[in-house]
C-alpha cells in the first residue's frame, strides 16, 4: 500500500515520504495511529494543505522531547526478580515493568517509547534505548538482580552468577593416597579402628 508518512519513522522515511508498506502495517498501525495517509490524490492535496502545520507539530514535540531527554539519560532502574542459581529468571522483564520504574523516577515515558529488541530473561546489567520521538532517543541502563545487595555489585560491574561459583567451596575432598591400591583402606585409618577396638 502506498502512504504518505505524518511523521519520521525508523527504516521508512521522514514526514511527506510516499513509501509503500505492507497492507497490515499500514491498516493495523500506521493509519490508526494517525502515522500515515493513504497516498491518493485528496489526500495529497490536504497534506500539502497542512504541510506547515504537521511540521511545526512535529518540531514542537521533538524540543518537548529534548528537553525531556535530560531526565531520562543516564538512568538507572533496579528491578529485583526471583531468578535460578544459573541467572535464569522466572518469567522476563517486560517494557512495563522498565517503564513502570522510569515512571516512579519522575520520567514522562510510556510503554510505546521503550524499545526492547527481545526480553530480559537472565540477571545482569542492559542498555534499553527509550524513544521519546522519531528523532530523539536515549539509553537507560537495566539492573536486574535477586536482591537490592546483588543489584549493587551488579551497578559496579560484578557478574554476581560468576563471583557465586567462584566462592563455593568443594565441600568435602577425601585425602588421595596415590601409592593405595583401589579398594584398599589407607593406612592411618586403619590403625585409628585398631587403637578403637582395643580400648
Amino acid at each position: 500500500m502506498q502512504i504518505i508518512l505524518l511523521e519520521r519513522i525508523e527504516k521508512l522515511g521522514s514526514i511527506g515520504d510516499e513509501v509503500t508498506v505492507k497492507d497490515g502495517y499500514a491498516r493495523n498501525f500506521l493509519l490508526p495511529n494517525k502515522k500515515a495517509l493513504r497516498a491518493n490524490e485528496a489526500n495529497r492535496k490536504v497534506f500539502e494543505a497542512n504541510r506547515a502545520r504537521i511540521e511545526a507539530e512535529n518540531a514542537a514535540r521533538r524540543e518537548d522531547a529534548q528537553n525531556e531527554s535530560g531526565n531520562v539519560e543516564g538512568k538507572e532502574v533496579v528491578l529485583i526478580r526471583a531468578a535460578s542459581n544459573a541467572g535464569q529468571l522466572y518469567g522476563s522483564v517486560s517494557v512495563r515493568d522498565i517503564a513502570d520504574a522510569l515512571v516512579e523516577q519522575g520520567a514522562k515515558v510510556s510503554k510505546a517509547m521503550i524499545v526492547l529488541e527481545r526480553p530480559i530473561k537472565t540477571l545482569g546489567v542492559y542498555d534499553v534505548k527509550v524513544s521519546l520521538h522519531p528523532e530523539v532517543s536515549v539509553n537507560v541502563k537495566v539492573n536486574v538482580a535477586r536482591s537490592p545487595d546483588e543489584a549493587e555489585l551488579q551497578s559496579k560491574g560484578v557478574n554476581v552468577i560468576d563471583a557465586m561459583f567462584d566462592n563455593e567451596t568443594g565441600g568435602f575432598t577425601e585425602a588421595y593416597d596415590p601409592n593405595a591400591e583401589p579398594g584398599e583402606i589407607p593406612a592411618e585409618l586403619l590403625e585409628g579402628g585398631e587403637e578403637a577396638t582395643e580400648a
